[in-house]
């Protein structure tokens, strides 16, 4: 079996995220890239399948700045056999719509079988694209899955919704995504690290998967019209107990709306 693992290079979630205001994009260049760690348990989920059938064979396919290598050489120390980057400058300021299109078109050339995503990325949160991507291909989405067994010719999952837990399985080909309770990522060893300098990587553009996409291939669009900074943070009103505090503070709240 053939796993397609997307993955994704999003700027350190513990560090401070900015907006460019001029483009009303996030400036990838404010903090440190690092894979995102929703990407680093969906590889884990393969992981623990190819543990227990070693012919399963794992890529990993991020569409991204060339910077993004990084990233994949760590998803590859940790245990992925082979790394795909599609990077192209017509991508640049794409919606999920155009980015699940290339992604598909990427699953399709590298031959996966079963596409294994995180849920969400933590710089967009859009949570969509596991399913555009699935939709392009033509194949079952089992979205959100706390749990994934993976057996030979199938997939399957738990995925809590409101007022109880539901299971799901689809044949394969088939792709899912999985949440922040799906298997913990293992820390690559020194081993796994060393492999991963000579693990195949390659670099695909748009030409290379034979389509038009991005913004200027996009019937229709958004466009960012204005953008400004969030206001400082302003100190609330101070309350001194001289035995009135209690009362202060009731007037506070009811003055605010919020009893």
């Amino acid at each position: 079996m053939k796993i397609a693992v997307l993955a994704k290079q999003v700027p350190d979630t513990w560090s401070d995220r900015k907006i460019d205001l001029e483009t009303g994009m996030l400036d990838r260049d404010a903090s440190e890239p690092v894979p995102d760690e929703i990407n680093e348990r969906a590889l884990e989920t393969a992981l623990q399948y190819k543990d227990g059938h070693p012919d399963t064979e794992i890529v990993v396919i991020s569409l991204g700045l060339e910077g993004t290598t990084k990233t994949l050489r760590k998803l590859l120390s940790m245990g992925a056999d082979s790394a795909v980057l599609i990077t192209d400058p017509a991508m640049a300021g794409s919606d999920m719509v155009q980015t699940a299109r290339v992604l598909a078109a990427g699953v399709r050339q590298a031959g996966g079988e079963l596409v294994v995503a995180g849920n969400e990325a933590t710089d967009g949160r859009g949570g969509m694209v596991p399913a555009m991507v699935a939709e392009i291909l033509g194949w079952p989405i089992l979205p959100g899955l706390d749990e994934v067994a993976i057996a030979d010719g199938s997939v399957s999952g738990t995925a809590e919704v409101d007022g109880g837990t539901v299971k799901l399985s689809a044949p394969l080909p088939a792709a899912v995504s999985v949440t922040e309770k799906a298997a913990e990522a293992r820390f690559p060893n020194f081993k796994g690290i060393m492999a991963a300098k000579k693990k195949p990587m390659e670099t695909w553009s748009l030409a290379d998967l034979g389509i038009d996409a991005g913004p200027e291939a996009a019937a229709v669009r958004s466009v960012m019209v204005s953008a400004t900074a969030r206001p400082p943070k302003e100190a609330g009103p101070k309350i001194t107990d001289d035995g009135t505090a209690a009362a202060q503070l009731a007037e506070y709240l009811t003055s605010h709306r919020l009893v």
